[in-house]
């Protein structure tokens, strides 16, 4: 038999035995490195895609009526805090506040004029009492005069019983008597009616005082209604320019020219991208590490993930999405299967990266949660008092209208 009819020589059980070896030692290898990458780091993270972009969509509304003559914003344009966005007609309005500062004009000055007739009724009850001081000492020298007359009469009287004297010289003394007691009469009568005016003159100041009684001109009703006319006036024209009460992007312009609006009507919504965050929906079996203040990295999906965005976790949603759904789920029934549900965890934003990147609301990204640091509060403590949103730009129409009634007073006040 030759060489070439023997049959193949079997591997060598030391070469297969190397080889499954190797495959073991590769296996026991790559176990180990992700119990490593497990226990140093994926342990300590929860992460979930389904997260989408969330913001305020701030509606809006005209605070009166009026036809649209005039649209300064449209979809996608940026507006500041404070900017004209619609002007409605505003004829009636600058006839109601003409209106009403004549009527704070002619207020002042009726107050003003109280205030005068008070004033000088200090003086008529002083000149009314003058006059009855003068009234009585008449009174007193016709009392003096009366008495004198009468004495002569009665004693001429005698002299004329006696026959000392005619009855011409009689006649004269009588005479003399009933004039002075005509003067008498009348000083009487001049000091009844001294009196009289006297307490006139008190009821009228005191009627005059009870009007403009612990009030200045500026704080008398009448002035004070008047110029809440103006104040309502004045509003009433500054409302009928409608400006953006927050700065952002203009979304959903529904407003067009020559449409007659209503109070609560939508004209345009307004989205401040600075202020986003993101509504990360992670599992409920994900969530028991998560506190709150945990840092988070996300990536966009309108970004991709060369851009990482950093925030952190402010809170979890009070209940899963199936329980606040319009038609919750009924799981109280025979063909009942467990489903895991999401529960949406509120995410901020770093508001530098979103200047250099900024985000629309309703995009999607992916979120990482790193829970190393589990010190934090599972759920939110009780807020402050402090507004988590605020605008002033109202009340400056109050303080136009403030400082426009002010001018009116003053105009109106006349040399001192």
């Amino acid at each position: 038999m030759t060489n070439s009819d023997s049959p193949a020589t079997p591997a060598k059980p030391s070469k297969r035995n190397a080889i499954l070896l190797g495959i073991a030692a590769l296996a026991l290898v790559i176990v180990l490195a992700v119990f490593v990458w497990w226990f140093f780091s994926a342990r300590w993270r929860s992460n979930t895609d389904d997260a989408y972009v969330g913001g305020n969509v701030v509606a809006v509304t005209p605070l009166t009526s009026g036809t649209v003559v005039a649209i300064f914003a449209d979809t996608a344009q940026a507006v500041n805090e404070g900017q004209l966005l619609v002007q409605l007609d505003d004829s009636d309005a600058h006839l109601q506040l003409d209106s009403a500062e004549a009527a704070l004009a002619a207020a002042v000055r009726e107050v003003r004029g109280l205030y005068a007739i008070n004033r000088g009724n200090f003086p008529l009850i002083a000149q009314r009492r003058a006059d009855l001081a003068r009234a009585q000492a008449e009174l007193a020298s016709s009392n003096a005069a009366l008495a004198q007359a009468e004495a002569e009469f009665k004693r001429r009287e005698m002299l004329v019983e006696q026959n000392f004297i005619s009855a011409e010289n009689l006649q004269s003394a009588k005479t003399s008597r009933d004039a002075a007691r005509a003067q008498h009469d009348a000083a009487l009568s001049a000091v009844q009616a001294a009196n009289a005016a006297i307490t006139q003159s008190v009821d009228q100041a005191s009627v005059a005082s009870a009007r403009v009684d612990n009030t200045s001109l500026e704080n008398h009703p009448n002035v004070r209604t008047a110029a809440v006319k103006v104040r309502e006036a004045a509003l009433a024209l500054a409302r009928t320019q409608v400006i953006a009460p927050v700065s952002g992007q203009v979304a959903k312009r529904s407003v067009q020219i020559g449409e007659r609006v209503q109070p609560g009507n939508a004209l345009l919504a307004l989205v401040p991208l600075d202020k986003v965050w993101l509504d990360a929906n992670f599992k409920e079996t994900e969530l028991r590490d998560v506190r709150i203040g945990q840092p988070v990295k996300i990536t966009s999906d309108f970004y991709g993930s060369s851009v990482i965005f950093h925030g952190q976790v402010t809170g979890l949603a009070p209940g899963t999405g199936a329980a606040f759904a319009l038609l919750p789920a009924q799981n109280a029934t025979g063909n009942w299967v467990k489903i895991v549900q999401r529960l949406p965890v509120r995410i901020a934003l770093d508001n530098k990266e979103l200047q250099q990147h900024p985000l629309r609301i309703g995009l999607s990204a992916n979120a990482t949660i790193d829970t190393h640091d589990r010190s934090g509060a599972a759920l939110t403590v009780l807020p402050n008092n402090t507004a988590i949103a605020a605008t002033s730009i109202y009340a400056q129409d109050l303080k136009a209208a403030d400082a426009r009634v002010a001018q009116i007073i003053a105009d109106n006040l006349g040399s001192k």
